[in-house]
């Protein structure tokens, strides 16, 4: 039996994030035990058993649900998904107090059960989130981060791969910095099966990806979750494939790059956590990954950082 599959896997928080995640990672096979907690017992408890009653369909595992904190304890990778739910209208940012004070509460017992796990954040403010509950847990970097851009980035893919009509596996591409409104798309070394995004054309020779399109998509990708929660409330499905991903590299020491949102120096700005592509493996956050930029987008990358460090002194956490 693999590693992966003696593992032990925990999501906090049952909501629509959470149980997408945990169903994702459920299809994926990525641990062999799967735990959900959650304050609203009956709420976990049938999220669990939803989720268990499917297992003739699926790779094995053992899935429980409980109120009670000691359903983390000994897990290898916890994912916290608890937050306070983004409303039409409101920015990430927005959602910063909330969800930094139910960290406050939520990762004391956490550590407390599950000590040697490596913790990912899965709640936004994602970035600033982040930075909160690695001060405050006293973890190496290297075991806490959050989701950052990788969602983004498959958003990214997505959209660019339509454009283009290719498969999404072939486009190579990165959003970075801020997940949120002022995330950057990195034009510059993005390529579709090897070839440069800017030389990339049609059966007529025209490039297809010229700044106008470039620009279009990137607004409809920062966009995204505004016209998903308009439309249905929540975002959950790509961001619970996307966070089941991060959390198979983890186990299954994939080595990964992955535009994760961990601890950086930036110049002129300080300490912030921001996406930049790292490698994900058994050791968590292994290397940062230097991928080339234009000097424009550098610059936005480090503005970014700025945004993200002015929110955090607002909040007190830098």
């Amino acid at each position: 039996m693999s590693e992966a599959l003696q593992s032990k896997v925990s999501i906090v928080g049952a909501g629509a994030v959470g149980s997408a995640l945990a169903y994702a990672g459920l299809m994926r096979g990525f641990t062999r035990n799967l735990s959900l907690y959650d304050i609203n017992t009956k709420k976990v408890e049938a999220e669990a058993l939803d989720l268990a009653q499917g297992m003739a369909y699926m790779p094995e595992t053992n899935v429980v649900g409980s109120s009670d904190i000691e359903v983390v304890r000994d897990s290898d990778v916890v994912v916290v998904t608890a937050g306070a739910k983004q409303q039409p209208g409101q920015t990430r940012m927005d959602l910063a107090g909330a969800t930094i004070s139910l960290m406050d509460k939520v990762m004391p017992p956490l550590l407390n059960v599950a000590p040697n796990a490596t913790f990912i954040l899965v709640t936004n403010p994602v970035d600033v989130v982040t930075y909160a509950a690695l001060k405050r847990s006293g973890l190496p970097a290297n075991r806490i981060f959050g989701s950052g851009t990788v969602l983004d980035s498959s958003r990214l893919r997505h959209q660019v791969a339509l454009e283009c009509g290719v498969a999404v596996e072939n486009v190579h591409a990165y959003i970075l910095g801020e997940h949120g409104d002022s995330e950057v798309s990195i034009w510059s070394s993005a390529t579709i099966g090897g070839v440069p995004l800017g030389q990339w054309h049609d059966t007529n020779g025209n490039v297809i990806m010229t700044p106008e399109v470039q620009e279009r998509i990137h607004h409809d990708v920062m966009r995204s979750a505004y016209t998903i929660i308009e439309g249905k409330g929540a975002t959950n499905y790509a961001i619970g494939v996307a966070g089941a991903r991060i959390v198979e590299a983890v186990l299954k020491d994939q080595k990964r790059v992955l535009p994760v949102s961990t601890l950086v120096d930036v110049e002129g700005v300080g300490e912030v956590c921001m996406s930049l592509p790292a490698l994900v493996g058994a050791g968590g956050v292994e290397h940062r990954v230097d991928v080339p930029m234009s000097p424009a987008e550098a610059d936005a990358v480090t503005a970014s950082a700025r945004a993200i460090r002015t929110t955090a002194e607002k909040f007190g956490v830098a």
